[in-house]
């Protein structure tokens, strides 16, 4: 698995532990570093990439919001709605392409959501890109 695939599955595992026990980003991190090796290069992705979330939290649910067709941001489950958020967060300040970040969090909806996650967070995150400036061309 790549450093960016971890990266997101840490990601992902960290936004989870913040949601459930509402602790701040440094008292999860120092914990949640404890038990995982990690080369460097996943550690830090893995900070930017929560950080970058915890920074732009609103406008991305808003994103998501508007792009999930009826469904609100507090009725998705933990992982799903966290998948989501990084993958924006990854649309808007990263410069991997949109369709590897549709397929990545894809692949980590499948491992980590429930059956229907994969096919949830493919149709708003291709909604997503296509709302953006710049990311509506056919991939």
């Amino acid at each position: 698995m790549g450093n960016r695939r971890k990266s997101r599955e840490f990601s992902l595992q960290f936004l989870y532990a913040r949601e459930l026990t509402g602790w701040k980003l440094d008292e999860i991190a120092s914990l949640f570093w404890k038990d995982r090796p990690a080369s460097e290069d996943t550690r830090n992705y893995t900070n930017r990439i929560v950080s970058g979330v915890a920074d732009h939290l609103g406008s991305i649910d808003m994103l998501i919001e508007q792009s999930s067709r009826n469904w609100k941001i507090s009725r998705m489950s933990y992982v799903d709605r966290n998948i989501l958020r990084i993958a924006v967060y990854e649309f808007l300040y990263e410069d991997s392409p949109p369709v590897v970040i549709i397929n990545e969090a894809i692949e980590v909806a499948k491992r980590y959501g429930d059956g229907e996650s994969g096919q949830f967070v493919n149709g708003v995150l291709d909604a997503i890109r296509k709302s953006l400036p710049n990311r509506n061309v056919p991939e």
